[in-house]
């Protein structure tokens, strides 16, 4: 029988909440063990944030020297060498990964374990013919890409995010399905790199859960570079071709021919073979492990962090996460999931940022509001580097002059959000940014000018 080998924590998953928690408690005196069975780093550092977002650096300077006449600039017949692009990714995802991966081997009192864990009690993994008892288990398992069962697309070979950042050339024509986050930035940023894209959405517009204004511009950015965008398509199928495949959106619509084609409708939590039956640990009807507002699971010593625990599916969110496990175990602070505003972008070009709710959440609330509202083209920051897509909107509390939520989608909006959301998280009234003095020329710079010019919601 085997000789279990004690911890006094088990991190499952070294995606961005485990290895920082192995720092803290490793610091503290403790023992433990991270398992992780395929890439150190998680989504972000492997298939997401790091990686998509150096390929939107690519596609962005080859946006950029294309429109050189704009600014007076010859560049000649602009070239992407997509190869030299991948590589470009690799090289920076991949330092990413060794930095983490050098960083938890180096860590005193740290084991790194190599394969995939499954409860077998509440207190005992077991790692291929490794047995593993541990005080606490956190568990930082992340998600993956789902396909739902659409017809004819068993037949047809499709990418998710994970195999699209292996292309090491451009398509014909990719084709997307899917209008959010992951999903739009591919195809802008394929597009921008010379493949014909088309953009296929079930709904009836892009980036459902924003406003309906805030969706309407990112169809017109899109658009605007060429991307095809076919809404309501209540019934995709596919069919194979010899040169790929077709797709038909909707009764009655003219089949779309496609080269490659790419899903991304959505993601599903890494849950579903970690044995959590035998630990006792609960999960919601969609895999996600239920959690309390300080990350506990229903089984005392078992905490989720990340993108499993249904609480947020960002690096941010999960990192906040380690955070919030590290101060109440560790600091006697009681932080707690409920505190944090929720805030994150979409990594078009302009992007959108966001912090805290919708105008169509306040309006649904009931409560009085007042709504600030200001297009790109009256930001001089904005007309001056020839950006001038997209507005900035905010709302605020009649009542308690407090700031309910923000949207900025233009140059910086993913950087100038912060301001709103800093302000927001201290609970001043938005007079604390009104009333401050910016520089000039930003994007920031509107801000205060869109406070002091507030309407009443209607």
């Amino acid at each position: 029988m085997d000789t279990p080998q004690h911890f006094d924590a088990i991190i499952v998953g070294a995606g961005q909440a485990g290895p920082p928690l192995a720092g803290r408690l490793t610091a503290a005196g403790q023992t433990v063990a991270v398992i992780e069975r395929k890439l150190v780093g998680g989504t972000c550092v492997n298939y997401g944030c790091i990686p998509t977002k150096t390929l939107v650096a690519s596609a962005h300077a080859a946006h950029l020297a294309r429109r050189g006449a704009e600014f007076g600039v010859g560049t000649g017949e602009v070239a992407v060498d997509i190869a030299a692009v991948k590589a470009r990714k690799d090289r920076i995802s991949g330092g990413d990964r060794e930095g983490v991966e050098s960083w938890l081997e180096g860590m005193k009192g740290c084991t790194l374990i190599r394969g995939h864990a499954r409860f077998e009690d509440p207190h005992t993994m077991r790692v291929g013919e490794h047995l593993l008892t541990a005080d606490r288990f956190f568990l930082n398992v992340g998600g993956r890409a789902v396909a739902p069962d659409m017809p004819g697309l068993a037949d047809v070979d499709y990418l998710t995010n994970v195999g699209i950042l292996d292309l090491d050339m451009v398509p014909d024509h990719l084709v997307v399905i899917g209008g959010s986050y992951i999903a739009l930035e591919f195809a802008q940023m394929f597009r921008r790199f010379g493949a014909k894209v088309t953009v296929i959405e079930k709904g009836p517009r892009l980036t459902s859960r924003e406003d309906e204004d805030v969706s309407a511009a990112i169809k017109d950015i899109l658009e605007a570079e060429g991307i095809d965008v076919v809404v309501d398509a209540d019934s995709i199928r596919f069919a194979k071709q010899d040169s790929g495949f077709t797709v038909t959106p909707s009764e009655g619509a003219e089949p779309i021919a496609g080269s490659h084609l790419l899903m991304a409708v959505g993601r599903q939590p890494n849950t579903d073979d970690l044995g959590l039956d035998a630990a006792g640990v609960d999960t919601d009807r969609r895999g996600y492990i239920v959690v309390d507002d300080q990350l506990r699971t229903t089984v005392d010593h078992i905490w989720a962090m990340g993108d499993c625990n249904g609480r947020g599916a960002f690096t941010h969110t999960s990192y906040n996460d380690f955070e919030i496990v590290a101060a109440n175990l560790l600091d006697d602070d009681p932080r707690r999931v409920s505190d944090r505003i929720t805030t994150y972008a979409l990594y078009i070009d302009p992007p959108l940022g966001r912090a805290g709710m919708t105008v169509d959440e306040v309006r649904r609330s009931g409560r009085k509001a007042l709504v600030g509202k200001r297009p790109m083209t009256r930001v001089g920051r904005a007309v001056e580097k020839g950006e001038t897509q997209g507005f900035m909107k905010v709302v605020v509390d009649a009542e308690t002059e407090e700031i309910l939520g923000a949207a900025i989608l233009g140059v910086g909006g993913d950087e100038v959000v912060h301001s709103i959301l800093d302000v927001m998280t201290a609970k001043l009234p938005y007079t604390a940014i009104s009333r401050t003095m910016h520089i000039h020329p930003t994007v920031s710079e509107l801000v205060p000018t869109m406070l002091q010019d507030l309407e009443p919601l209607r």
